[in-house]
C-alpha cells in the first residue's frame, strides 16, 4: 500500500512520463558568419542528424548567426532546411541585436521566433530571450509572456513542458527572469534547454532543472558539435554528440518524477527595491502599461508623449495623466525615437517605411519608403526631416510634403542611432566603425571619422552625439571618450581615463559633457578647449551598466537611467547626486526630462510612465 501510495504520490508532482522512450537533437550558437568553420560545422552536425534514425526531431536555440544580418540567416535555413526530420527554431541575443532589420528579417526567414509543439505526451514551448536592437541583459517580451501564459493554461499543469530560450533564466542573464520562472513554475516543466555560454552545464532557475548546451561551433576542438537528449519513463538526460565520431558523451539529466520545486518563491533572489526608501520624494505621477516591449525613447511635446512600441504601433499619450490619446499602427517594430515639430511627428518602422503624422489626431500625412528597416530615430530642424535606414543611406524630407530633399548613399552600415544637428552639419554613426558628417543642406559628405575601430562592435553606432566648442563628443563600445574636430573630423582629444561605454550627455550652458561609466558613476569633462579636463565623477551605485541610455540634462539636473530599471538625478555643475528610484528591473530608454523635477521614461516591460521628485 505504501509503495502504491508513493508512486501516486510521484505522479501528481512529476506530471506523465513518455508513453515510449524518444531522442531529439539540440544545436545552439552556431554563429554563421562569424567563425571561419560556422557554415561546415553546422553542416556536419546536420549530416550527423540525417545519419542517426532514432531522433524524433531537432531544436535550434539561438545565436543562429554573428550578427543578426538577412544573408546568415538564409544560409542557416539552407543548411537547416537539409534535415529529414522536422526542426524547430528560436533566436538569441546575435541574431536580435546586431541585426540591420531590426531583428524583423528572422520572423520573415523562419516564420517566428516563438515556437510551440507537441510530441510523446509534452509540449515543447521556445521564445526568444533578447536583447532587441538595444544591448542590455536579455529581457522576455510582455507579448511574449502572455503567448507562453495561454500555450501553458491550455495544456494544463499536469501535463510534462519542456522550455526553450537561448539565454540561461536566471540573474545576470534575463532582467525579468523572475517573471518568467514565476509563470513556469505553476506547471510541470520539467527542463529548461538553451545555449549562450558554449558550454556543457547543468543548473537550476529558481528550482527549475536547466541544460545550457555547448556551440555546433568546433572552436579547440577537431570537429564541432550538438546535444542529443534522450527522454525515457524516468528520466530527461543530455549526451554530448561529436560530429566526428558516433559515439556518445554522456553529461547528466534530471528525474521526471522529482518535485525539484514548489509555488514558495521565498527563498529565490528578486529585484531589491530598497533604494527607494532612500529618496521617499521621488515617484510617478501615472504608469501606462503599452502591452509589449519598448526600445523606443519618448518624445514629448504640447502636453502629449510620443512613443513607438514592439508591436509597431505608434501611441500619443496625454501628459496629465498617461491615458491614450491616439494609436497608429504601422507594419512592424518601432525602436527609433520619434520627432516632432509643427503640429506633425515624424518616425520610422522596421517595416521600411517613414511615417508623418498629425500630432494632435494621428491621421496619416504622408508615408516614404525606404529599401530596408528604418530604426534610426528622427530628428527635425526647420521643416526638414533628418533620418537613417539599414539601407546604407540618410535621408532629408520635407516636413510639410514628405518630398525627398536628398539621399546620401555609400554608408557602409546600418543606422540606429539620433543624428546630431549642428551648425550646417548633420553627424551621425552607423555599424561600421563610422562616424559621417554631412553637409545639412545637401547631404555631401564631409568627413567621416574611424578613429582607429577595426571591429564592428566597436561602433560608435548607438551613442546619440553632442556637440559645442567646434568639437562633437561621443563614446563607443570601445570605452573611449572622443572628442572631433567638428570642422575637419579630427581626434582633438580621446581618452579611457573612465569607463564609458556609448553614452553621451551635454549641459545645458554647452560647458560639460556627461557620460555614464560601466560600473556605479556618472563623470563630467570639460567641453570647452583642446586637453581631457576631468570636472567631476560621482558615485551614484547603481552596478554594472552598458545600456545605451543618453544622460539628458533639464534645468541643471542630469537625468540618467539604467538597464536595470533605475533612474537617477545629478546636479551638473557639481556633480552632487540628487536622488535615485528604481521603477523596473529591466532597461529604461533615454528618458525625456520636463523639468529639472520631472521626467518620462520608457522600459523594455512596456511600461511609459511620469516620475517626479519633490
Amino acid at each position: 500500500m505504501k509503495q502504491l501510495f508513493l508512486i501516486c504520490l510521484l505522479l501528481s508532482i512529476g506530471g506523465v512520463s513518455p508513453a515510449q522512450p524518444f531522442r531529439f537533437a539540440f544545436l545552439t550558437d552556431l554563429h554563421i558568419g562569424g567563425s571561419a568553420t560556422a557554415e561546415e560545422d553546422l553542416r556536419q552536425s546536420v549530416e550527423r542528424i540525417n545519419r542517426t534514425d532514432s531522433l524524433s526531431f531537432v531544436i535550434v536555440a539561438g545565436d543562429i548567426t554573428e550578427n543578426g544580418d538577412r544573408e546568415s540567416l538564409k544560409t542557416a535555413k539552407r543548411l537547416l532546411d537539409q534535415l529529414r526530420i522536422p526542426w524547430y527554431i528560436t533566436s538569441g541575443n546575435h541574431d536580435t541585436k546586431w541585426s540591420e532589420s531590426g531583428a524583423t528579417d528572422f520572423p520573415l526567414i523562419y516564420g517566428s521566433d516563438y515556437f510551440r509543439f507537441e510530441s510523446h505526451g509534452f509540449l515543447f514551448v521556445g521564445f526568444n530571450t533578447g536583447p532587441v536592437i538595444r544591448i542590455a541583459d536579455g529581457h522576455v517580451a510582455p507579448q511574449d509572456i502572455r503567448a507562453l501564459s495561454r500555450d501553458l493554461k491550455k495544456w494544463g499543469k499536469k501535463k510534462p513542458v519542456v522550455v526553450i530560450t537561448h539565454y540561461p533564466l536566471q540573474k545576470g542573464d534575463v532582467d525579468n527572469w523572475y517573471e518568467a520562472t514565476g509563470l513556469l513554475r505553476k506547471y510541470n516543466v520539467r527542463a529548461v534547454l538553451g545555449g549562450h555560454y558554449h558550454s556543457d552545464r547543468l543548473c537550476f532557475y529558481d528550482g527549475i532543472p536547466a541544460f545550457i548546451n555547448r556551440s555546433t561551433l568546433r572552436g579547440k576542438e577537431p570537429c564541432g558539435g550538438y546535444t542529443v537528449f534522450e527522454v525515457t519513463a524516468d528520466s530527461i538526460r543530455a549526451c554530448r554528440q561529436m560530429t566526428c565520431t558516433a559515439e556518445l558523451q554522456k553529461r547528466g539529466g534530471y528525474s521526471l518524477h522529482a518535485a525539484y520545486y514548489g509555488l514558495d518563491e521565498s527563498s529565490y533572489e528578486r529585484p531589491d527595491y530598497s533604494v527607494n526608501q532612500q529618496y521617499l520624494g521621488t515617484s510617478e505621477v501615472w504608469r501606462n502599461r503599452l502591452g509589449a516591449a519598448i526600445y523606443a525613447s519618448p518624445a514629448v511635446k504640447d502636453g502629449y508623449v510620443y512613443i513607438g512600441d514592439d508591436m509597431g504601433v505608434f501611441h500619443c499619450l496625454n501628459m496629465k495623466d498617461g491615458k491614450t490619446k491616439w494609436r497608429y499602427r504601422s507594419g512592424r517594430r518601432i525602436v527609433g525615437m520619434a520627432a516632432v515639430a509643427d503640429g506633425k511627428v515624424v518616425f520610422g518602422s522596421t517595416d521600411k517605411n517613414i511615417y508623418c503624422l498629425d500630432a494632435f489626431t494621428g491621421r496619416l500625412l504622408w508615408k516614404t519608403a525606404a529599401e530596408e528597416a528604418v530604426l534610426g530615430a528622427a530628428a527635425i530642424s526647420g521643416n526638414v526631416v533628418y533620418i537613417g535606414a539599414s539601407d546604407h543611406a540618410f535621408r532629408a524630407i520635407d516636413l510639410s510634403t514628405g518630398q525627398m530633399l536628398w539621399t546620401c548613399t555609400g554608408i557602409n552600415g546600418y543606422i540606429e542611432t539620433c543624428p546630431l544637428i549642428y551648425g550646417d552639419r548633420v553627424i551621425f554613426g552607423a555599424w561600421d566603425n563610422q562616424l559621417y558628417a554631412l553637409r545639412k543642406s545637401d547631404g555631401t559628405l564631409l568627413w567621416k571619422w574611424n578613429g582607429g575601430l577595426t571591429r564592428m562592435h566597436y561602433s560608435p553606432a548607438a551613442v546619440w552625439p553632442v556637440a559645442t566648442d567646434g568639437k562633437v563628443f561621443i563614446t563607443a563600445p570601445d570605452r573611449a571618450m572622443t572628442a572631433i574636430d567638428v570642422h575637419t573630423g579630427q581626434t582633438v582629444w580621446r581618452t579611457k581615463q573612465s569607463t564609458v561605454r556609448e553614452t553621451i550627455g551635454l549641459s545645458g550652458d554647452s560647458l560639460r559633457v556627461f557620460s555614464k561609466t560601466m560600473n556605479d558613476s556618472i563623470v563630467c569633462f570639460s567641453a570647452i578647449g583642446s586637453s581631457v579636463k576631468k570636472q567631476w565623477a560621482t558615485f551614484v551605485g547603481y552596478g554594472y551598466e552598458f545600456a545605451p541610455s543618453m544622460p539628458q540634462e533639464k534645468d541643471g539636473v542630469i537625468f540618467g537611467s539604467t538597464m536595470n530599471g533605475e533612474i537617477f538625478a545629478v546636479e551638473s555643475v557639481s556633480g552632487q547626486l540628487l536622488w535615485r528610484h528604481k521603477v523596473s528591473h529591466s532597461l529604461i530608454n533615454t528618458v525625456f526630462p520636463v523639468s529639472r523635477r520631472q521626467c518620462v521614461y520608457a522600459c523594455t516591460d512596456g511600461t511609459v510612465a511620469l516620475l517626479n521628485s519633490r
